[in-house]
């Protein structure tokens, strides 16, 4: 999302990562990264792509917020770690999938929105994972343009601290596939107006000019 932002990927056996509260995976992505403006969106952004790739080829995934990396694993990069994904083959693959759209719980559009007449285009958007199911963003601008933000609020200190931003960063990654697949060219820009403007409780992110 943001090319001025160095990230480091390695893949990880369970032996580099402290599991804490959570099951044992096969394998897990470890991200690092600089820390300018925006890198948690744009961790939220690339690491969602790879979220989608893995399950269209029928692999398991699954953001992991507890976990840490173990202290060789820490030391190995320059970066900050950032977070974990987990990924490996399920256990049936006949249930990875959610079979109806209604077992996504998920806010109503309205609630995440205020753009008229795209309900089909930000469908992807309102299904997108978040931290907690949150789904701590709100969409508004117009057909040509959309703005996205990021809440400022939430229940712990932790998730508002961290998630939101990188939670918006996977909404993003999710506009810009539907945009594309509707046949539309996408750019993700800095709106000075859309930055000034946020409604009360948001932080402007980053919008996304539709073609």
């Amino acid at each position: 999302m943001f090319k001025n932002i160095k990230t480091e990927i390695k893949i990880v056996e369970p032996n580099n990562v402290k599991r804490r509260m959570m099951k044992k995976a096969p394998h897990y992505i470890a991200i690092f990264s600089e820390t300018k403006e925006g890198y948690l969106t744009n961790i939220g952004f690339m690491l969602q792509q790879m979220d989608l790739f893995l399950s269209r080829n029928g692999i398991a995934s699954c953001w992991q917020a507890f976990p840490s990396p173990k202290k060789e694993l820490l030391n190995s990069s320059n970066l900050k770690f950032i977070i974990f994904m987990a990924f490996g083959k399920p256990q049936d693959p006949e249930t990875m999938h959610r079979s109806n759209i209604e077992e996504f719980k998920r806010k109503q559009l309205k609630e995440i929105t205020d753009i008229k007449n795209e309900d089909e285009l930000l469908e992807a958007v309102r299904i997108a994972p978040s931290a907690a199911n949150r789904q701590p963003w709100l969409f508004t601008g117009t057909e040509n343009l959309i703005n996205a933000y990021s809440s400022k609020s939430g229940f712990t200190n932790f998730l508002v601290g961290k998630y939101p931003q990188m939670d918006v960063g996977i909404a993003l990654y999710h506009l810009k596939v539907s945009a594309e697949h509707f046949g539309k060219k996408t750019k993700i820009l800095s709106d000075e107006t859309a930055k000034m403007n946020a409604p009360n409780g948001t932080e402007y992110i980053a919008s996304i000019e539709l073609k």
